[in-house]
């Protein structure tokens, strides 16, 4: 989100209830950023041509799949008139596609979206607001900033909390990407940009003869030095995006806890964090960093990819008007998400990357 805030798409998943967190959030950086919406949802329910022309004829398998999607369309609407979205330009799309994310994917790069909000659930009565497979797949496969709403928190004069890393192997035009599109909310929302930044110390491996590797702490001079040269490289990003010291949190230890306590201690609404494209087995996971991290954060998420990332997903939709398929797949009932059973046994069998 480098570019100015023009239009912006609102994925609708759940028609029976209307997302009013999502909405509310939709309609302040709307209206702080004179950008219009679309309401989108992408039908998942079984395609009537999945029989066709067995058991249906073309005719009477359109009708049935645009009785389906007016419907759809209505209930965008009836979201649409919440009094959050007073004085927004609102329109409402729903359109046979799938899987989930490759609808949202295709319907933000055909309209050109600058920005893709999503909403996270509850699993279950009681439980933590944690990522779907779908908010996986975008996380991965959305070249738009992605805003995941995780928390019903208005945003009131927000700390937006960058969390930069030049320190690993990454595209080297992220971190200021990051900084730029946490910048351009929190000058938005009238709120603060902070800079978060966490390094591990240094340690020496002494082999024993018996095999053994203890880590030991270097001398405490050396740790020092190390902790001077990491805040001169984050103070110089900082200072290129505007961000006072009082607002650079650099911290030594796991980004995971640490990036939680900062966003405690600055009492974040937002976090916006970087995603890379990996290969081979990667594409169960965005990093093993944001593995741990994403799921925990009581926060909402901005996630940026690196201006070189080209999505890989189809521009066609899976499913084409029946008599014209666009791909043979068209042609099948919809592929099913796996489980969150399943996803959980792979996350634990496979190693992290």
């Amino acid at each position: 989100m480098t570019r100015t805030l023009r239009r912006i798409l609102v994925t609708i998943r759940d028609l029976k209830r209307a997302p009013l967190s999502e909405l509310r959030k939709a309609a302040a950086l709307a209206q702080a950023a004179g950008a219009s919406l679309e309401l989108f949802h992408a039908i998942d329910a079984p395609d009537p041509g999945a029989s066709w022309p067995e058991s249906a004829s073309a005719a009477t398998v359109e009708r049935q799949r645009a009785d389906i999607a007016a419907r759809a369309r209505r209930r965008l609407e009836r979201f649409a008139s919440d009094q959050s979205l007073r004085g927004v330009k609102v329109s409402c799309t729903a359109s046979w596609d799938y899987p989930p994310h490759e609808a949202i994917v295709r319907r933000a790069l055909d309209t050109r979206a600058d920005l893709v909000i999503a909403l996270t659930r509850h699993h279950g009565p009681g439980a933590r607001l944690l990522l779907r497979n779908t908010d996986w797949e975008l996380i991965r496969h959305c070249p738009v900033p992605l805003l995941l709403v995780k928390t019903r928190r208005a945003y009131l004069k927000p700390a937006v909390l960058a969390a930069v890393d030049p320190f690993h192997a990454r595209p080297a035009d992220l971190d200021a990407r990051l900084l730029t599109s946490g910048g351009r909310l929190a000058r938005l929302l009238h709120g603060k940009l902070h800079v978060f930044h966490s390094y591990m110390p240094l340690v020496n491996v002494a082999t024993l003869s018996m095999g053994a590797a203890p880590l030991v702490t270097l001398p405490p001079q050396i740790e020092e030095a190390h902790g001077r040269q990491v805040s001169r490289v984050i103070d110089k990003l900082a200072e290129a995006a505007g961000v006072s010291r009082s607002r650079r949190h650099i911290h030594m230890g796991d980004v995971a806890g640490e990036l939680r306590a900062a966003v405690r201690d600055t009492g974040a609404s937002l976090v916006v964090m970087g995603a890379v494209s990996r290969s081979g087995l990667a594409r169960l996971f965005i990093g093993n960093t944001a593995e741990r991290v994403l799921d925990k954060l009581d926060c909402d998420i901005l996630v940026v990819k690196p201006h070189t990332f080209k999505s890989k997903i189809e521009r066609r939709p899976a499913v084409a008007p029946t008599g014209a398929p666009r791909r043979k797949r068209a042609a099948r009932a919809p592929r099913q998400p796996l489980p969150p059973a399943t996803v959980t046994a792979m996350r634990v069998m496979l190693p992290p990357v």
